[in-house]
């Protein structure tokens, strides 16, 4: 009973973070005047959210200050999973009450923003900026987490379950609070020079602000149908790249970044395998590019290297259209998309450390095969908070986790072809962009998708930003109570 005064106290804190967070857009209305008419689609579900969370908060206050036992990592799972799905169902009500998009796509649009997917059934070409601003806001959001926005401005004794339930692994300050004001103060100071940059590059202020939301967030929303693309400007290309790498990169390592700790820097084993992965992908995809596309080498390197650290930071911009490209390419992509970003980043993804584990996996059993059985080798890896040994339990979870991932990344592609009608490799390369959070679309996602197709999606995104486990254990904890009650009633 006590735990669960906890849980409702949390959540009340949540419903009143997340009805703020919906009211934001509405500051944009000064800068668009034509926009005032869809005010009260953000501020009723908005005060709606933060009059319930009052009153929850203020009916639990006083007995969550007496409780005593301690909050349980089922607990903290179970809390996490209603921010996110009521932060999905409050955030697509200003699609809906505005008449932008029926409630499945609005659901669709507010998922994808949130989990910082990026996949769109809005025709960017006649929304209103206030929701090019909504979309992209969500992103910047959802890269952070609600969990992590709550602690930051309330420090609870519940935060390290809570920090840890969302899916933080890295604990970069002492204080927990203090953890979750550096990385704002990172992603906040990287917003403000990504966008004055784009500025000075030529792209108007408000697609500014908004690519630099959706690159930090490795969201992928843009304010063009053709994504970044449609500025056919190198500099702007070469921009973006920085920013989906910073978007991608640990957090921790970002922190030793602002430390000027180089050298730290270059030994983090995740950043170098990114880097061995660019080299092996970028020059396949350009000659695959070059040869079937008929451009040139210079031409064929620039899409590949931009749209190969897109699927692998897992942001989901783009500077050309998938439906011409060559199947080699496009099955390539779909690797990048299932590998991910940084562990403990914005990405989506199996995630680069985890795929960097499993080859070193493999290689240990070869060689455990070709040597004598007697040696035992103690194998590590480095991370930005230095060496980590590569133990059985490190490897049991992140094949675990793998196999798992995989399972459902196989069954979302057949599910689509079955509701879509594509081929498999649409459908397994629309689902791993879905999955891995990634947003990229080979031109089945958009307007006139139909809703089966768009459910499986929304599954699939849910699934890779909370990185499944969330998921599943918050699903047990919730199914766990019910029995309980039940019990309790039957007796």
């Amino acid at each position: 009973m006590e735990n669960k005064l906890k849980e409702l106290n949390n959540i009340g804190k949540l419903m009143i973070l997340i009805g703020l967070l919906v009211a934001v857009p509405i500051v944009l209305i000064p800068f668009y005047p034509n926009d005032i008419q869809y005010f009260s689609a953000f501020v009723i579900p908005s005060s709606v959210s933060i009059i319930l969370g009052l009153i929850i908060g203020i009916v639990f206050r006083k007995n969550n200050d007496e409780v005593k036992f301690q909050y349980t990592s089922q607990d903290g799972s179970l809390t996490v999973l209603f921010a996110w799905f009521y932060g999905f169902v409050l955030g697509a009500i200003p699609f809906v009450l505005s008449g932008q998009l029926m409630f499945l796509q609005g659901l669709y649009e507010s998922v994808s923003g949130w989990t910082t997917t990026g996949l769109s059934v809005m025709d960017v070409t006649v929304t209103p900026p206030i929701f090019l601003f909504y979309r992209s806001f969500m992103q910047f959001c959802g890269g952070l987490g609600f969990i992590m926005m709550m602690i930051m401005i309330i420090q609870g004794k519940d935060s390290m379950s809570l920090y840890n339930a969302e899916g933080h692994p890295d604990r970069l300050m002492p204080n927990i609070k203090k953890t979750a004001q550096v990385i704002f103060n990172m992603y906040s100071f990287f917003l403000i020079v990504g966008t004055g940059t784009y500025i000075i590059l030529g792209m108007p202020a408000l697609d500014s602000l908004l690519h630099t939301m959706s690159a930090l967030s490795t969201g992928g929303f843009s304010t063009q149908p053709t994504s970044i693309g449609a500025y056919q400007s190198v500099s702007i290309e070469a921009f973006t790249i920085l920013l989906m790498i910073i978007g991608t990169t640990n957090f921790a390592v970002l922190l030793l970044l602002t430390k000027r700790k180089f050298s730290q820097i270059f030994k983090v084993s995740e950043l170098r395998f990114f880097g061995i992965l660019l080299l092996i992908f970028v020059p396949l995809i350009t000659l695959s590019l070059s040869y079937e596309l008929y451009l040139s080498l210079g031409e064929g390197f620039r899409h590949s290297i931009f749209n190969v650290v897109s699927a692998l930071s897992t942001t989901g911009f783009s500077t050309l259209s998938y439906e011409g490209w060559p199947a080699a390419s496009i099955g390539m992509m779909i690797i990048l998309m299932v590998i991910g970003g940084g562990l403990g980043s914005t990405a989506g993804g199996i995630k680069l450390t985890r795929v960097y584990l499993m080859i070193r996996v493999l290689g240990f059993n070869i060689h455990k095969r070709l040597s004598s059985r007697r040696r035992v080798d103690s194998s590590y890896y480095y991370s930005a908070q230095g060496n980590r040994k590569i133990d059985q339990d490190l490897i049991s979870d992140t094949v675990g986790f793998i196999a798992l991932y995989l399972m459902i990344l196989f069954t979302g592609g057949i599910l689509i072809t079955w509701t879509s009608g594509a081929t498999l490799t649409q459908s397994v390369f629309e689902f791993a962009s879905s999955l891995g959070t990634v947003g990229l679309s080979i031109g089945l996602t958009g307007p006139n998708t139909d809703g089966g197709t768009l459910i499986v999606q929304m599954f699939g995104m849910i699934l890779g930003r909370l990185e499944i486990f969330i998921i599943l254990i918050g699903i047990y904890s919730g199914a766990s109570s019910i029995k309980f009650k039940l019990r309790e009633v039957l007796q």
